[in-house]
């Protein structure tokens, strides 16, 4: 009989961030899927999204939504949580 390990990181949670404007270019989707660690910020998300899409890093600036609110970079990220990237606006 032959044993079988099973190996699980039960450390990481799924987070789906939803994109609006040119986020949405950027991720060629309007969410994108993530694996973070259970006591991931938002300074920590923006840092994975900056380093797997290189231009949402050179937006002037673009604001993290948590559960409609704006969040904090100290603020930290749950699963269930609603994340949205929120890119620059401009209009008159």
């Amino acid at each position: 009989m032959r044993s079988v390990i099973i190996c699980a990181n039960f450390d990481l949670m799924k987070i789906k961030v939803l994109a609006f404007g040119i986020s949405k270019e950027i991720f060629g989707s309007p969410s994108v899927c993530l694996d973070m660690g259970n006591d991931a910020t938002v300074s920590n998300l923006k840092y994975l999204l900056e380093h797997q899409y290189p231009r949402l890093g050179q937006l002037a600036s673009y604001m993290v939504a948590v559960n409609n609110e704006y969040a904090l970079p100290g603020d930290t990220i749950h699963e269930r949580d609603e994340i949205a990237i929120i890119p620059p606006v401009s209009g008159g």
